[in-house]
């Protein structure tokens, strides 16, 4: 199970450090977390965000490394589902999004809005790519500290979401708010 949960977290790492690589050669600032913004609401939170999302990648570590699988075998077999079911929609994520990914509010760079591909299910798929991975391996080590480092890094990335969707109304308007009303927040289609 070590190994399981050690190969799922290096496939999404992969991806994210890989993104970020080939962004970078086209001159593409990919981290845009906390960076060269105001000293306001979004800085904080994407600072606080960025130590949440380190801190629990640590954690996990530990916890694949050092604790044994310890919950009813369902659920540990539930992790490992929702843990590659995460990196599967985190490489769907990046790949539809192409140059326009970015880890932060990127107020400054020109993008474009994409509802296509996985983005017509959901608004925030690398989101919810991160909440089952986290999910996941929370289940296939469950360990209380794990618990509450999960807990803090979604609730950090929920507000992320929150205001990252500010910006998106803010830059795209109409056409945005027009997607709003289709797709839903996490998983899904409005009717």
């Amino acid at each position: 199970m070590k190994f399981t949960g050690l190969l799922i977290l290096a496939v999404f790492y992969a991806i994210y450090l890989g993104k970020m690589r080939l962004q970078k050669r086209k001159g593409i600032q990919t981290d845009q977390m906390a960076r060269g913004k105001l000293k306001n609401k979004v800085f904080y939170i994407e600072l606080i965000l960025k130590i949440a999302t380190y801190s629990v990648v640590a954690v996990e570590v530990l916890s694949v490394v050092f604790i044994a699988p310890s919950l009813p075998q369902v659920l540990v077999m539930c992790g490992v589902c929702l843990g590659f079911t995460g990196d599967v929609l985190f490489a769907l994520s990046v790949i539809t999004m192409r140059d326009s990914w970015r880890a932060g509010i990127a107020e400054n760079d020109k993008t474009e809005i994409i509802t296509n591909g996985i983005y017509s299910i959901s608004r925030n798929p690398a989101f919810l790519a991160f909440d089952c991975v986290y999910i996941g391996l929370l289940l296939m080590f469950f360990h209380w500290v794990l618990l509450i480092f999960t807990i803090f890094a979604i609730t950090m990335l929920h507000l992320q979401i929150l205001q990252e969707e500010a910006f998106l109304t803010k830059a795209f308007g109409g056409e945005y708010i027009n997607y709003q009303s289709k797709v839903c927040r996490y998983l899904g289609r409005k009717r």
